[in-house]
């Protein structure tokens, strides 16, 4: 434990921010038939409002997605931690806007448009988005609830 006294809201909103535009990987939770629980790493691209995550066409992830679109994303180690709970919409990769795919490949590093494997592009919006620290900032730790920022 840190010591350090709990961030305020404004804070912790600047502090998500930042987190959601500069990292590039984030776990991936979904639940669904056939696949069950699963949880993967991946890639996403967020523009400010939504994640966009691709995963193959094949994969658990995107059976159990398109069955239950509920998910769980999460990113930053235990001890600063952003946890997004959403809504996954399918995106076939020929509904793909061209710049959004560029954007996508850019920023991750690969471009499933290129790939012989079958993808699935999939939009998260966020319903809700939590952040904390260390215990101390348990309460107070919801920055997003029914897909509208808090503050």
């Amino acid at each position: 434990m840190t010591g350090a006294p709990p961030r305020g809201l404004d804070e912790r909103l600047r502090d998500t921010r930042a987190k959601l535009e500069s990292e590039v990987d984030l776990w991936v939770a979904t639940s669904g038939s056939p696949g069950g629980v699963h949880l993967i790493p991946l890639s996403y691209l967020w523009d400010g409002t939504v994640f966009l995550i691709s995963t193959p066409r094949a994969s658990v992830t995107s059976h159990n997605l398109l069955a239950d679109r509920r998910v769980r994303l999460s990113l930053g180690p235990t001890r600063d931690v952003v946890v997004v709970e959403g809504t996954a919409e399918p995106v076939d990769i020929a509904d793909l806007a061209p710049e959004t795919g560029d954007a996508f490949a850019a920023r991750t590093g690969f471009d499933p448009r290129e790939l012989d494997e079958p993808y699935q592009y999939f939009l998260i919006r966020p319903r809700r988005i939590q952040a904390w620290r260390e215990a101390n900032e348990l309460r107070g730790r919801d920055l997003m609830r029914d897909g509208r920022w808090l503050g």
